[in-house]
């Protein structure tokens, strides 16, 4: 047999070991005619090699002569795991094959695999195959979670760009806080309204941009909700209003809002919010406040906050068991200065009387126009004594009447842009009611003083009268 031959026959075993694992049928141009169809109906029905995931491979191959062109082929055999790679080739059985050499070249006459490998190899078999449904669930498994994992990351990243879109151009200033009250984030709208580079912010305690009244509010914040926790409460949304400082040394109005953050043992790590600007809306509040309360032309207290600063005054006196005074000024020569120069230059003095006016008090005074050329001073906690009450209240009211009665120099611009310069000389006439707690109320005080007013009139003007008090007021 040459080495022609021995190439035809390995060819030959190579193919019946791939045919079977394919098909259940036995390939006729494989077999010599007599092989025979029982012999090929057991192969049919018991195939050497079950069909699997597996690829059965030739090692090694022996061809011994019989008889004239007939041979004996011992083949050993070995399996590849087709899908994995890992694992290393094994042998699994040794096939023993008859082979004539026939007209049409070389066929198996006989093949023949024994029982005890079968088993061994259809066990292995079923081994792997387990193994493989194992590795294809966990790898569907892996597939799911991976898929699971990137739209958790793509929710996460289009959560991340919700949140900059929103925090990057809000209005309001976005911020966070650790637990030691210093910047871990702050949005750039912070910098477009106070003028800090966020980098200048990051790592800063946030007293460093508040003023005083907005320091002792954060202060108050955390006392109230450290008391709320003891009582198993919880303070959120906490608001107030504050300057903030700004990078030129000038400060803005804004209102802050923000909230605690907890770890699970209830621990404050720190604390998120944001700022907003609203100097516009406190200058209107302020313009408010000034309309409601305060005279246009002289910027002092109207009628209705003076009887609110009255009604403190009868309260303080009565908390402090001190006497105060009510002096009500009225200008003695007033009309003239209308009725020759017009309304403006009337204006112009009643303007420079209300600042010689505010000269006079102290701060826990009161001074206030009360309408036309009429004003009301009210003076708190002068003395316990009746007398030196009385005596004090004089040297006031007579410190006044001084003021005013100094000659006045007024510049004094008309609508038509033209201007004057006026030297007018005024007085003033001054009536004052004492008190003593709640004794009175507001409209009797404010009428004896009005009386008295009329005395200081009718002795001559620019003159000081007491109203006589009452039995009660006398010590």
């Amino acid at each position: 047999m040459d080495l022609t031959d021995q190439q035809l026959i390995r060819q030959l075993v190579n193919d019946f070991l791939q045919h079977p694992l394919r098909e259940n049928v036995l390939s006729a141009s494989l077999f010599s005619q007599d092989f025979s169809k029982l012999e090929v109906e057991k192969a049919a029905a018991q195939p050497p090699f079950p069909a699997s995931c597996s690829t059965m491979t030739l090692k090694e191959l022996a061809i011994k002569p019989l008889a004239e062109q007939l041979v004996i082929a011992y083949a050993t055999l070995v399996e590849r795991h087709a899908w994995v790679q890992y694992l290393p080739e094994r042998e699994l059985a040794h096939l023993i094959l008859i082979l004539r050499k026939t007209t049409q070249g070389w066929k198996i006459v006989l093949a023949h695999l024994p029982q005890p490998c079968l088993s061994e190899l259809n066990k292995h078999i079923a081994q792997l195959s387990k193994h493989n449904r194992q590795l294809t669930l966990a790898n569907q498994q892996l597939i799911e979670t991976l898929a699971e994992q990137q739209q958790i990351e793509t929710a996460l990243r289009e959560s991340e760009k919700l949140f900059r879109t929103l925090t990057e151009n809000s209005v309001d200033a976005v911020w966070k806080l650790d637990a030691d009250y210093r910047f871990t984030y702050i949005s750039p709208s912070d910098e477009k309204r106070r003028g800090f580079p966020a980098a200048e912010v990051l790592g800063h305690h946030v007293f460093e941009m508040l003023d005083e009244p907005g320091i002792n509010a954060v202060v108050a914040a955390k006392v109230a909700r450290e008391e709320a926790q003891r009582k198993g409460e919880s303070i959120t949304d906490r608001s107030f209003e504050a300057k903030l400082k700004c990078k030129d040394g000038s400060w803005t109005w804004g209102e802050v809002i923000y909230n605690p953050e907890f770890d699970e043992q209830g621990e404050v790590t720190g604390f998120y919010g944001t700022s907003r600007e609203i100097s516009e809306r406190k200058q209107m509040q302020d313009q408010v406040h000034q309309l409601a309360f305060y005279d246009p032309l002289t910027q002092l207290p109207n009628r209705h906050l003076l009887n609110d600063r009255l009604n403190q005054a009868l309260a303080t006196s009565k908390r402090k068991q001190s006497y105060g005074a009510l002096l009500f000024l009225d200008l003695d020569n007033f009309k003239p200065i209308n009725d020759s120069h017009g309304h403006l230059a009337g204006d112009s003095l009643l303007i420079k009387v209300a600042q010689r006016l505010s000269s006079c008090m102290r701060e826990v005074d009161t001074v206030a126009r009360f309408g036309g050329d009429e004003f009301i001073v009210i003076l708190n906690e002068l003395s316990a004594d009746y007398a030196q009450a009385q005596q004090h209240a004089f040297q006031v009211a007579n410190k006044i009447r001084l003021a005013i009665a100094e000659r006045y120099q007024l510049d004094v611009t008309y609508d038509d842009q033209t201007s004057k310069y006026i030297e007018h000389s005024c007085t003033a006439s001054i009536g004052i009611a004492m008190f003593m707690g709640q004794t009175i109320s507001m409209d009797d005080l404010l009428r004896n003083a009005d009386a008295a007013m009329y005395q200081a009139k009718e002795a001559g003007r620019n003159a000081i009268k007491f109203f006589q008090p009452p039995e009660q007021l006398l010590p």
